[in-house]
């Protein structure tokens, strides 16, 4: 919400000293969220004036029409003397009033005037286009012709409220109210502690039998319908410029009289209204829901299909509007310039002024792809009560501006309710925030809201009618606790009871994440949504499990309806945003949940409002959810090692995803078997495949390595892009929480390598897993440190794998020939199972 600060001067008596900055200020301290503070002809230097056009040559041989004009700008040039300005723009003609920037003047945006030679000709000055003025738009795309009575040599600075401050208000979906001028002058008069003048607060007729004949039919859908008729608008009227400033400053473009003055009023109140042409409105005004398959042309000229839950306005023949989001065609109010093109200017109007349930006004809105400064508002709250000061203040402006004749006629179809009214203990908001209020201090925010409050230490308030987010007492308790200051609450920590903390899955998370971020991986969490067309570039074969997915009926984006099975696709998007941006040598680490559909889909129940659910109630729930396990995944790309003096650094490999598969696994306490694979988007040389043994069984938990060159150009990733993701929920239940230290020795260690041929395709994994079941529980560690391959030492499809074994004993001192008899019950076992012989 855009709301100029001389607007908001008209309602509330701010000190001429307090500036947009001063209002920001206290508005966010009462809780609104003020973004910007605009300001409106910042740089702008005068001389600027209304001049009126004399004559117009065209000149002639050049690619685009240039005018050479002669504009009477009185007195403001010093001279008295027409000005001569050259000007390419085609829509204004002689006699016109326009706005002159003459030499020595300086527009907004620092752009300086001077008296310069061009097309021949020497422009002493512009003629300016609103664009040129910082003004906003205002449908004419050129250059702005003023009303035939302004005064030439005024000064169009203030003629055109040039100079201005306006705060731009990021409205919350709670507080409708703030989405009028109304709405935020009281919120600034409470803030500043002085008076609001409501520009509600009008002499409104009562309703009587001569109104526009109205029929709700739906009084849910729509509880109050007020109706006014002008009659006898003149054709020529045009809004004052005054009407079309506020409109630009607030974001609007001016159309035409009748449209602004709807649009105006709706600003300052905060009551979307819309105008008929009473010409075009055959029979009753009706309110309805859409029968199914009913069409209309809204005011954008497309033809929308309407649903049975559509609300609609309607007359003898049909629907003739959205209601409160878009009105029809097919009563569409003409205007001067549709009158030109030979449509019958309006010179009757009837006035909406409506309130419709939000519900209905925002789902219309949604299933039409339609959203409209009216359906803003109602979806999140209107004054009901608003609704006929805002249909007089209509017409009290249609008959100041167009000469009309409002009729005498008033109609109102309200439907019975009652004010809303919460009963609240005195001493609530002090339970709320901590601090003592006191009663005196409760009642007194509370009315200044608009609340009605008696009773003593329980407290019966009646809310305003703008008010329909305060609906039971922690709301009321937070108006209290915002007006008197958030920076005002005490900061405590709280204080869990003993015994409590972070589960052991929660701190394992957390280790991870220490441990990944300390191996130099930052931590990039992405949404969890994803397009089916992701698998395809990642490679995976048409019956991986990973295909099957869960799909959202209201995704927020149409091209990802679906939530992920895999944390790669987040990842590695981010990888390519950061290296398309300059970053290329990039380590990053995610950790959240994937989402798999069961076998057997279930429909979920509903579950009570009024009580906590039952056990049974959750496990039902959570029975027909998908499976959400927990994933942890890296990618890298670029240098892994910076070269400097220190060295020349190395490039990210598939070794580095492999090491943070292990560094996960080390935190869970596993052991992780990592041996060749190939699956999916990884490449098939360079690709591990990670396990644990878990009960007993061996358990395939993910992969790591360096992913396919298909896959890095279907993604537009960097050449030699690697990636790991493993499923931690699978590590998690493989581990061994118990905390194990390191053990200790007093006795030395004694070192054997072996070097054993075994045929190219048998996995070092397999050869480790032997030796180590051979070496008996004297072998401490093994490690590989050598693989090496040469088919004239070794022979054709042979290599040669190099292990350092460390041998010791708790009690002892191990001899040679216990180290050498582990050893060798190694390789043997090795030979046995692997067919492993020693090297030379």
């Amino acid at each position: 919400m855009r709301v100029p600060l001389s607007w908001l001067r008209e309602y509330v008596d701010l000190p001429a000293t307090q500036t947009g900055r001063d209002v920001q200020a206290k508005l966010i301290s009462a809780g609104l969220e003020v973004e910007t503070v605009e300001q409106l002809g910042d740089g702008l230097k005068g001389p600027l004036v209304v001049g009126q056009v004399l004559t117009i040559e065209e000149l002639e041989g050049f690619k685009k029409p240039i005018r050479f004009c002669t504009v009477d700008v009185g007195s403001a040039n010093g001279t008295g003397e027409p000005q001569e300005i050259v000007c390419g723009a085609r829509n204004f003609a002689v006699g016109d009033k326009v706005v002159v920037v003459l030499p020595g003047a300086v527009l907004p945006g620092g752009f300086s005037i001077s008296a310069r030679k061009t097309y021949g000709k020497t422009s002493h000055g512009m003629i300016c286009s609103s664009g040129e003025l910082g003004m906003g738009d205002d449908g004419t795309h050129g250059i702005i012709v003023l009303p035939p009575e302004t005064e030439v040599g005024k000064d169009a600075i203030e003629l055109l409220e040039l100079v201005d401050e306006v705060l731009d208000i990021a409205v919350t979906a709670n507080r409708g109210d703030c989405l009028s001028i109304r709405g935020v002058a009281r919120e600034t008069a409470i803030a500043y502690g002085l008076p609001l003048r409501d520009p509600a607060l009008l002499d409104v007729p009562g309703p009587n039998a001569f109104g526009y004949p109205v029929q709700v039919s739906d009084p849910f859908g729509c509880d109050r319908f007020t109706a006014r008729t002008v009659s006898g608008l003149s054709p020529e009227a045009r809004s004052p410029i005054w009407l079309r400033r506020r409109l630009q400053k607030v974001g609007m473009r001016p159309i035409s009289l009748a449209v602004d003055v709807t649009n105006y009023v709706m600003m300052e109140l905060g009551q979307p209204l819309h105008a008929y042409d009473r010409n075009l409105v055959q029979g009753t005004i009706g309110v309805r829901r859409a029968a199914e398959g009913e069409k209309i042309v809204t005011l954008d000229g497309v033809e929308r299909k309407l649903h049975a839950e559509d609300l609609v306005i309607t007359d003898d023949r049909g629907p003739i509007g959205l209601a409160g989001v878009m009105g029809g065609a097919n009563t569409e109010i003409a205007d001067h310039d549709a009158a030109e093109n030979g449509a019958n200017s309006t010179t009757d109007v009837v006035i909406e002024a409506a309130h419709f349930d939000a519900v209905a006004i925002a789902r219309t809105a949604r299933r039409h792809k339609l959203s409209s400064e009216a359906s803003r508002r109602f979806e999140r709250g209107v004054d009901p009560q608003a609704a006929a000061a805002a249909a007089q203040r209509t017409v009290d402006l249609l008959v100041l501006l167009a000469g009309g004749t409002a009729e005498a006629g008033v109609t109102e179809v309200i439907a019975p309710s009652a004010p809303h009214t919460i009963t609240l203990a005195a001493n609530h908001p002090d339970k709320v925030a901590g601090v003592a209020y006191g009663r005196e201090t409760v009642v007194r925010r509370l009315q200044e809201v608009g609340c009605d409050v008696y009773g003593q230490d329980e407290l019966i308030v009646t809310v305003p009618s703008w008010r329909p987010d305060l609906s039971e007492q922690n709301d009321l308790a937070e108006e209290v606790i915002r007006l008197e200051g958030y920076e005002n609450l005490p900061s405590t920590l709280p204080k869990p009871p003993s015994g409590r903390g972070l589960t052991a899955r929660q701190r394992l998370h957390r280790r991870v994440g220490r441990a990944l971020a300390g191996a130099g991986y930052v931590e990039a969490p992405n949404y969890p949504f994803v397009g089916e067309g992701v698998f395809d570039q990642l490679g995976l074969a048409a019956d991986d499990p990973a295909r099957r997915v869960v799909k959202l009926t209201n995704p927020l984006n149409d091209e990802e309806p679906a939530l992920r099975t895999s944390l790669l696709p987040g990842l590695l998007g981010a990888l390519r945003r950061n290296d398309g941006r300059g970053a290329h040598d990039l380590a990053l680490f995610e950790t959240g949940l994937v989402f798999l559909p069961r076998e057997e889909q279930g429909i979920a129940g509903h579950l009570p409002v009024d009580r906590r659910p039952t056990d049974a109630e959750l496990a039902a729930l959570d029975a027909v959810l998908p499976e959400q396990p927990r994933h942890v995944a890296v990618v890298l790309a670029g240098a892994r090692e910076q070269a400097g003096w220190w060295g020349k650094g190395r490039p990210a490999d598939w070794a580095d995803a492999v090491e943070a598969g292990r560094a996960v696994a080390r935190e869970a306490g596993v052991e992780l078997i990592v041996r060749a694979g190939q699956y999916g988007p990884w490449h098939p040389g360079r690709c591990a495949e990670l396990a644990v043994v878990a009960d007993g069984a061996e358990r395939v938990v993910g992969h790591a390595g360096e992913l396919h060159p298909r896959v890095l150009k279907a993604l537009g990733l960097p050449a030699r892009t690697c990636a790991m993701e493993l499923d931690l929920d699978a590590v998690e239940q493989a581990g061994d929480g118990t905390p194990q230290a390191p053990s200790i020795s007093t006795f030395p260690v004694a070192t054997q390598d072996v070097a054993l041929v075994v045929d190219k395709p048998v996995p070092a994994a397999e050869v480790e897993a032997a030796l180590r079941e051979g070496a008996g529980e004297l072998l401490e560690a093994i490690r590989l440190f050598d693989v090496y391959v040469n088919d004239e030492q070794l022979g054709d499809g042979k290599k040669s794998l190099a292990y350092a074994l460390r041998f010791r004993a708790s009690d002892r001192t191990l001899t040679v020939d216990e180290a050498s008899a582990a050893r060798d019950a190694a390789v043997a076992l090795a030979g046995e199972r692997t067919g492993a012989v020693l090297r030379g």
